[in-house]
């Protein structure tokens, strides 16, 4: 079974936050499907990944999709990718957690919907059973706050 990484973003953005955690899970070997619910997010982290870095992926709905090493959308279902990343809300399943290595939640630390959504998310996987850890960035270091 994965386990669930909460990213409380207060120092960077996630149009850097992402970038890195991706290249991160590609070192690793993992596919990543990105999930989001606001295909203008999506948009923007797509131009994101092509010009800051050239990030190989690609955006849901092509005829590669299942070549592509990340795979940006908003229905991007989590079969087939060990990595599933959650950005603007997306939600994920406790189902999902137990069949990807690890599911990845950012969240905009300074909008408060954004804050209420994670703890939400937080409280329901946990009490679900799932595993979960919680990061929050100070002074521009990633931190693990809690772990259940």
């Amino acid at each position: 079974m994965g386990a669930a990484y909460f990213y409380h973003l207060t120092d960077s953005p996630l149009e850097r936050t992402l970038p890195m955690l991706l290249g991160k899970c590609r070192e690793a070997g993992w596919r990543v499907a990105v999930r989001g619910r606001d295909a203008g997010l999506l948009e923007r982290l797509d131009a994101t990944l092509w010009n800051d870095g050239f990030l190989p992926h690609g955006m849901a709905g092509g005829a590669h999709d299942a070549d592509q090493p990340v795979l940006l959308g908003t229905q991007v279902p989590a079969v087939g990718f060990q990595c599933v990343m959650s950005v603007g809300g997306a939600d994920v399943t406790v189902d999902e957690i137990g069949a990807a290595e690890r599911v990845c939640i950012l969240f905009d630390g300074y909008d408060e919907g954004a804050l209420n959504h994670a703890r939400g998310q937080w409280k329901a996987l946990t009490t679900a059973g799932c595993k979960a850890q919680y990061w929050a960035q100070e002074d521009g270091r990633w931190l693990k706050k809690a772990e259940s």
